[in-house]
């Protein structure tokens, strides 16, 4: 394993309640690389004062674990956290506050009823949006689900855009939204919760950091906001398949995108296949597939750990119902 001798990448990980929902994060000090000399406790600091509870599993370093106690973070005790990488368990034992580990990729239950009627509603509009089709057929999809519906006026309404009135149409809430940011809160809503599929809340986690991860590293390369945008959706997109439990090739087909985002979704090629490499190499904590994709970019890790801080921060408002367009 590579030594590094500075502040090493901040990797986290959300951890979800008994329940399976986001609540918590976690910062695997005990593998962090060897000859870590510190820890960006700044950007430590803003996690801990945002909305989710921050722990740290305790490092062999007591340096390390004093600077993270005084971040504002605590050590998370090992009969307090189980490990599920299959399924969400049904039962817990009573001590258990958090379940880590990798359930919420596992391949779902076939959807059945209104979870699969409204996931493929979801994806049309996607599809429809993508291809910049005509506002009347976006607001006929609209129509036909009420959650949806309810989201998108309850999103426009909370945003404040000084319109002076409430938004009680669909027509006036994508005319205000903007087609960018409908395109971006049809991504996030394919994701949210749909009864019966206990993935849900934390699949939205993963795909939310990753998604703006891959924005803000674009942003950090000097790309344009077209470009930012296309990383935003690689992110988004990645996780389709695993949404859908079907090959990602299959979800894709009927979806107009670029050739290069399809490329870097498909095969990890391009500048947004090593964007997508980069948030990859981190979920995983493999320190060095991460720094050479990121020295592959020339991105330094004080850039790269800001970036993680900041998707976090902005996944904490995504998961909560708040976040609108973000701040790129």
């Amino acid at each position: 394993m590579t030594v590094l001798t500075a502040t090493p990448p901040v990797l986290l990980h959300p951890l979800a309640d008994r329940n399976g929902s986001p609540a918590a994060l976690l910062l695997d000090a005990a593998r962090l690389p060897a000859g870590v000399a510190e820890l960006p406790i700044q950007l430590l600091e803003e996690l801990a004062a945002g909305s989710m509870a921050c722990y740290y599993r305790a490092a062999t370093s007591q340096e390390l674990n004093q600077a993270l106690a005084q971040a504002g973070w605590k050590v998370l005790m090992a009969d307090k956290v189980q490990r599920a990488d299959d399924v969400l368990p049904k039962e817990l034992p009573q001590a258990v506050q958090w379940i880590e580990g990798e359930w919420f990729v596992a391949p779902p239950a076939k959807a059945v009823g209104t979870q699969a009627a409204s996931r493929a509603l979801a994806l049309q509009l996607v599809q429809l949006v993508s291809a910049d089709a005509d506002t009347h057929e976006i607001e006929a999809l609209l129509r036909q689900d009420p959650t949806l519906s309810y989201h998108l006026l309850r999103l426009v309404n909370s945003l404040g855009m000084g319109t002076g009135r409430r938004v009680t149409s669909f027509s006036q809430a994508i005319l205000i939204l903007g087609r960018s940011q409908l395109r971006r809160w049809l991504n996030l809503m394919l994701f949210s919760s749909r009864e019966g599929d206990p993935r849900s809340a934390m699949l939205l986690s993963r795909v939310a950091v990753r998604a703006r991860s891959m924005e803000l590293l674009s942003k950090a390369l000097g790309e344009d906001k077209h470009h930012q945008e296309q990383a935003f959706m690689v992110g988004m997109f990645s996780l389709l398949g695993v949404l859908f439990g079907m090959p990602l090739e299959e979800v894709l087909k009927p979806l107009t995108i670029s050739e290069s985002v399809q490329q870097a979704l498909l095969s990890h090629e391009g500048e947004m296949g090593t964007l997508l490499c980069v948030v990859e190499s981190a979920e995983r904590e493999e320190y060095d597939a991460l720094t050479g994709c990121l020295d592959t970019l020339q991105v330094d890790l004080p850039t790269f750990n800001r970036i993680v801080v900041d998707a976090h921060l902005w996944m904490q408002s995504v998961a909560a119902g708040k976040a609108g367009s973000p701040h790129a």
